[in-house]
């Protein structure tokens, strides 16, 4: 604006003095001086102006990095959240996990108790078993035999006691049938 005046006080100088009339040499002075306030005001112009420029291309480039520094702030801090969440819910995981392998362990210990037990009962009832069916058969055997001749005995025993033959004649039919399904 300053530059605007300059030409505006050199115009109004060239004016007086061309309304004066005065000297050629002024004249071509005041006009040379004209002409170089004029091209340093051009000068000066188009310099503001290409810099006016370049610090509007840097304003805008620092503008679109603060944006996307902004940006990649936010995301930092959604993937942080995202992070610290996944890193909760991986803790109360491996917590859910860590007491459901305690309580396997426990379960798994007590079915191994419980295997020993079921063997040292199955040891025990097999030696039992051992012990007991031999001499349960002896005895059901001798008890076959003792017993069986006794029986046809006392059936023969009561035939011969017995004179009604209707009787007697049942009798020896028993017999007859008990011998054949023994």
């Amino acid at each position: 604006m300053a530059a605007f005046r300059d030409i505006e006080e050199v115009s109004q100088g060239l004016l007086s003095l061309l309304g004066a009339n005065r000297a050629e040499a002024q004249q071509r002075r005041l006009l040379g001086r004209h002409e170089q306030v004029v091209e340093r005001l051009l000068e000066t112009q188009d310099g503001a102006e290409q810099q006016l420029r370049e610090i509007l291309t840097m304003e805008k480039e620092v503008a679109q990095n603060l944006l996307n520094a902004k940006e990649q702030v936010h995301q930092g801090g959604v993937e942080l959240q995202q992070l610290e969440t996944g890193f909760q819910e991986a803790g109360e995981e491996d917590a859910h996990l860590k007491a459901s392998l305690l309580q396997l362990t426990r379960e798994l210990e007590e079915l191994k108790e419980i295997e020993a037990d079921l063997e040292r009962q199955e040891k025990e009832v097999d030696e039992d078993m051992t012990v007991t069916i031999p001499s349960a058969v002896y005895v059901a055997q001798l008890y076959h035999q003792i017993s069986w001749p006794l029986f046809i005995q006392g059936v023969c025993l009561s035939a011969t006691v017995c004179p009604d033959s209707a009787r007697h004649q049942r009798d020896k039919t028993q017999v007859t049938w008990l011998s054949s399904h023994c």
